[in-house]
């Protein structure tokens, strides 16, 4: 099935929706992230759930950024652009690129940034990101690996995929929900089971060992942070 994104600030993506089946179930995550939900979502995601259902606030994740960003950054599942909008560039006007299979998110995050010009790219990182340009010197993925399909070893194409976009020092960063977090409160345990069945998250077989496992194979420096349900995680 043939569809268009027609995304402001970047180039149009047009080609054929994936049918393969982790590919197929990732794009069918992404439709969660409609335009109602994403209008919601700073409050609704990053604000409430992250401190009173994940035990991590955003806050925390926003030092993440203002830590590792670089003047030549590649994002990859966007959100609304949050953490970009707020975080600390050591650039004036950054090389920005925005990467996501969610034509809406792309939008969204476009316009919130327009002052940085960002390249946008509708793109399934569950394969090879053929974005063109320079590589980047920072890589971020934030509350990306738990939306994806399948267990951590499915998820771990992603890996491969983005250090092969980073420069020689460049910095891979990021978070994801873990299922397995030690510090995993009943109402968390309760909202994850109701996030796997609507099927807007899909991180039943992930875990710590999983995340540390694939960083390692893939980067010769990682470390990673866990905050309740939090795995802040950087990688060189």
């Amino acid at each position: 099935m043939a569809f268009t994104s027609t995304v402001s600030g970047g180039p149009v993506f047009r080609g054929e929706r994936v049918v393969s089946t982790n590919h197929q179930k990732a794009w069918d995550g992404s439709e969660w992230y409609t335009n109602a939900f994403l209008g919601v979502y700073d409050w609704f995601a990053l604000g409430l759930h992250c401190c009173f259902f994940w035990g991590c606030s955003s806050k925390r994740i926003l030092d993440l950024y203002n830590q590792h960003v670089s003047g030549n950054h590649l994002d990859v599942g966007v959100g609304t652009g949050y953490f970009l909008d707020k975080c600390r560039f050591p650039a004036e006007i950054p090389r920005l690129v925005l990467v996501d299979l969610n034509p809406r998110s792309l939008d969204i995050a476009t316009k919130r940034l327009a002052r940085y010009r960002p390249e946008t790219y509708c793109r399934d990182v569950l394969q090879p990101l053929d974005i063109g340009g320079p590589k980047f010197d920072s890589i971020s993925i934030t509350h990306l690996l738990h939306c994806l399909p399948g267990d951590m070893d499915s998820k771990g194409a992603v890996f491969p995929n983005l250090k092969s976009l980073l420069n020689p020092g460049g910095i891979l960063f990021g978070c994801t929900f873990l299922y397995d977090a030690e510090y995993r409160s009943l109402r968390a345990s309760a909202m994850f089971s109701l996030a796997n069945r609507m099927g807007f998250m899909s991180n039943k077989h992930d875990d710590l060992a999983g995340l540390s496992r694939h960083l390692e194979n893939h980067f010769s420096e990682c470390s990673i942070e866990t905050s309740g349900c939090e795995a802040l995680f950087r990688a060189r």
